[in-house]
């Protein structure tokens, strides 16, 4: 793969792994910037906004190039998402939990590609980013992703420059990150560079080898909707309580909206039904459930349910559901 532009700046070594996010940080409704999870699989690129573009090229009528007074120039939206790691690709079945809920401002790429006119055999988006590196022993020139176009044509896909009302830190994508609601993070390119329509999947190291799961039958899937998800942020895991009266408290969040949560304070042997708030345009749901505390040792569980049906599993999966244990005294 050669270099879409000459080499850049470093303003950090990779990769970079910043997973800072507890059940404690779910509490508030957004969460704050300097909470956020980063994960850089490459060197982290200083690139000034006034030297960078972004080209748009592959099944379109009319190529383009756009700097960033040229996106500034366009419609601006912001839009509330989840925004969620999906853990180590060498190890998916383990839950990473890390997720956010934040705001992000930028432009609709549907209003991007409208300047290109895509062509009708087009059905994959190639996002490239500016970083390259070593990461699980393996080179790469550019991170690349790609994006089935029938979800980029949902409309809420963006090309971000801000996030919680502040433009991108370094480490966040600056200048111009892609962001997709309702995929994991590793689909949202940061240091965005190009984005090349094509009828196929490229084969790279993001695409094709790592962040793909196994189906049944044989084959792999690539890891792009986020699976449903919960997790308990009061009590915290390992707190001692006072027994009586509590509201246990947490989060739910998937691609496809949450219908129910369960709660169990018994590692699973009974499950009671949590209220479930409304999420806000892609963001997470908040869930209660008034429990009854008897004095003792409880696992505290709970398990979100999609309105496709998907549910979370026992175990074996990076949404596996969540346990805490808590003391009641």
């Amino acid at each position: 793969m050669e270099r879409i532009a000459a080499p850049l700046p470093m303003a950090e070594a990779g990769p970079v792994i910043h997973l800072p996010i507890t059940p404690a940080t779910l509490a508030d409704d957004c969460t704050n910037t300097l909470d956020l999870h980063v994960l850089a699989h490459g060197d982290v690129p200083d690139v000034p906004a006034a030297e960078w573009a972004l080209e748009v090229c592959g099944l379109i009528q009319t190529a383009i190039s756009l700097t960033f007074a040229d996106l500034l120039d366009l419609p601006q939206r912001e839009l509330v998402s989840v925004h969620q790691c999906a853990g180590n690709p060498l190890d998916p079945t383990v839950p990473a939990r890390q997720v956010a809920n934040v705001t992000w401002r930028g432009v609709d790429l549907l209003d991007v590609l409208a300047l290109t006119g895509v062509r009708p055999e087009a059905a994959l988006l190639w996002a490239w980013g500016l970083d390259g590196g070593n990461f699980v022993g393996r080179s790469f020139v550019h991170y690349l992703k790609d994006i089935p176009l029938e979800r980029v044509n949902e409309g809420d896909v963006i090309l971000a420059h801000a996030l919680n009302g502040e433009p991108l830190s370094v480490r966040n994508g600056f200048p111009v990150r892609l962001v997709v609601p309702g995929y994991y993070g590793t689909n949202s390119v940061k240091w965005l560079c190009r984005l090349e329509l094509a009828d196929h999947r490229p084969e790279s190291l993001f695409t094709t080898e790592l962040y793909n799961d196994p189906v049944a039958g044989g084959g792999t899937r690539p890891v792009r909707e986020i699976a449903p998800e919960s997790i308990i942020y009061w009590p915290e895991p390992d707190a001692t309580i006072d027994a009586g009266s509590v509201t246990i408290r947490g989060r739910a969040w998937g691609s496809d909206e949450i219908v129910a949560v369960g709660v169990s304070v018994d590692g699973g042997a009974t499950w009671h039904e949590a209220q479930l708030g409304k999420r806000h345009e892609r963001g997470w749901h908040g869930f209660t459930f008034d429990w009854r505390a008897s004095g003792g040792d409880h696992v505290l569980q709970c398990r979100a349910t999609a309105i496709t049906g998907d549910t979370q599993p026992a175990d074996g999966a990076r949404n596996a559901i969540y346990s805490a244990n808590v003391t009641v005294i």
